[in-house]
């Protein structure tokens, strides 16, 4: 057999024949998105991985983990893009962006906004459904500890419940320093929800019974379109102050309103170093308040897949993201809807 392979070669060259290696070229590796856990952050992610893979031509897949987890991994480069950023908010994402690891592009819903809230009729009544006015003087975070047994909560006597984020949410632990700066550890129970789902659920079943809740929330959010809510008001912006709360391991936090929203897109220094067109298309990225309350209304009320809510979006609202393509790759994405 081997004296065949040698007068099989030596043929083969005699007559001039040449066998190449077939060149397999590589896929290009998919750009890692975190998926991220809230309907706002979904929709918008789903939006941003459909223009990229339809018009830029691009794979993209989605790593889930905590807000805190994805900062680390987005500085690390072990995803690329974060979809919906609220930049300059944990102390993680503030190091790796001084270490120039990361960068926020854009400003990418205008108008956001988070806080603490209650139900209208918890302040004004609801006549129409027999509500009476159970705190008429509730207007700041100050007012909370007379209260506390408006917000009673059921499984610790004596103190009112206050609805934070779910552990891991960069919110949770603004939340929770909060309480104590604005003195209200011995009045109110720091209750944590599994999930963002989990949270959207207790606010929802407490404002279709008509019971009072005070619950921790931001914008944009299919709840503040969906139901009429109370922001209750919060000591200035100061921002030594503001870093006390970011901070979980401060034992002496101090009281502020949280920093003033700005979103964008997080994206990875390699990302941007490698892919500029795809960076110079996120910096233009502008939804509207309204019509995206709107959609994250509906994903809210029918469960629509955030996929698939992507699509209804876009097809809706064509002149929204053709804004920021340019044509030819905004004609691709069409065509793909």
């Amino acid at each position: 057999m081997k004296g065949f392979r040698l007068l099989l070669g030596s043929l083969l060259t005699a007559v001039g024949v040449w066998v190449s290696p077939v060149t397999v070229m590589a896929a290009p590796a998919p750009i890692h998105f975190a998926d991220l856990n809230w309907e706002s952050g979904s929709l918008i992610t789903d939006i941003l991985r459909i223009i990229v893979e339809k018009g830029y031509g691009l794979p993209t897949d989605t790593l889930p983990g905590t807000t805190i987890t994805l900062e680390t991994a987005l500085a690390n480069n072990d995803i690329q893009v974060i979809g919906e950023e609220w930049a300059g908010r944990s102390p993680v994402w503030v190091k790796a962006e001084a270490e120039g690891k990361v960068a926020s592009i854009g400003d990418t819903v205008k108008g956001a906004t988070e806080g603490w809230w209650v139900p209208e009729y918890v302040i004004k009544g609801d006549p129409a459904k027999g509500i009476k006015p159970l705190a008429p003087d509730l207007r700041s975070v100050s007012d909370l500890p007379r209260y506390k047994d408006v917000f009673s909560d059921p499984e610790s006597p004596g103190k009112g419940r206050f609805l934070n984020s779910p552990i891991g949410w960069t919110s949770e632990v603004v939340n929770k320093q909060k309480l104590k700066a604005y003195g209200l550890t011995d009045s109110y129970v720091n209750f944590r929800s599994g999930s963002g789902a989990a949270l959207d659920a207790e606010i929802t079943s407490s404002i279709r019974r008509g019971k009072p809740v005070l619950f921790y929330y931001w914008s944009p959010t299919p709840l503040l379109g969906r139901f009429k809510l109370v922001q209750l008001e919060e000591p200035p912006f100061d921002a030594e102050a503001w870093k006390t709360l970011t901070d979980a391991d401060n034992p002496n936090p101090k009281p502020t309103r949280s920093l003033p929203s700005k979103l964008s897109i997080g994206v990875s220094a390699p990302f941007q170093k490698q892919y500029p067109q795809v960076t110079a298309f996120f910096s233009k990225v502008d939804l509207p308040i309204g019509p995206l309350n709107k959609a994250l209304a509906e994903i809210s009320e029918n469960h629509t897949a955030p996929r698939q809510a992507a699509e209804a979006f876009m097809k809706a609202h064509p002149e929204v993201w053709r804004a920021w393509l340019p044509a030819e790759v905004a004609d691709k994405v069409s065509a793909s809807l």
